[in-house]
């Protein structure tokens, strides 16, 4: 059975950090790209960051550049966020999805984009 289990996500201040994990089992994780994406409430699944097979090539949305790293364990078949000087606007409920390839120049996303789409972590920045 596939799963994509998110953890890591809370309730943080601005200017804090958080570390999403993403657990994989049931697919052969190192074939596909990763993509982090969030959504909060009353928008749509926005893109966050991609990450290729291999782990060596990365993208980031323009809002979250310099702040949020996306990264992969292959061993592991775990994918991780490390978000940092959080700030309002980055609360969302954060998901982790697989895609057989790159989606340059999307900005926002149908779950059926998506080959497994996780169940997603609440991320909640407030002072």
């Amino acid at each position: 059975e596939v799963a994509l289990v998110e953890s890591g996500g809370g309730l943080v201040q601005p200017g804090e950090s958080l570390r999403l994990s993403c657990a994989a089992s049931g697919f052969t994780f190192s074939i596909y790209w990763m993509y982090w994406v969030r959504q909060a409430p009353g928008k749509g699944l926005e893109w966050v960051s991609a990450i290729n097979t291999r782990g060596d090539l990365r993208y980031s949305a323009d809002s979250v550049k310099g702040r949020f790293t996306i990264s992969r364990d292959i061993g592991k078949n775990t994918l991780y966020l490390q978000m940092n000087s959080l700030k309002t606007e980055d609360t969302a409920v954060y998901y982790c999805a697989a895609a057989t390839k790159f989606y340059g120049g999307y900005r926002y996303f149908n779950p059926s984009d998506f080959s497994y789409l996780g169940q997603g972590t609440q991320v909640t920045v407030s002072s």
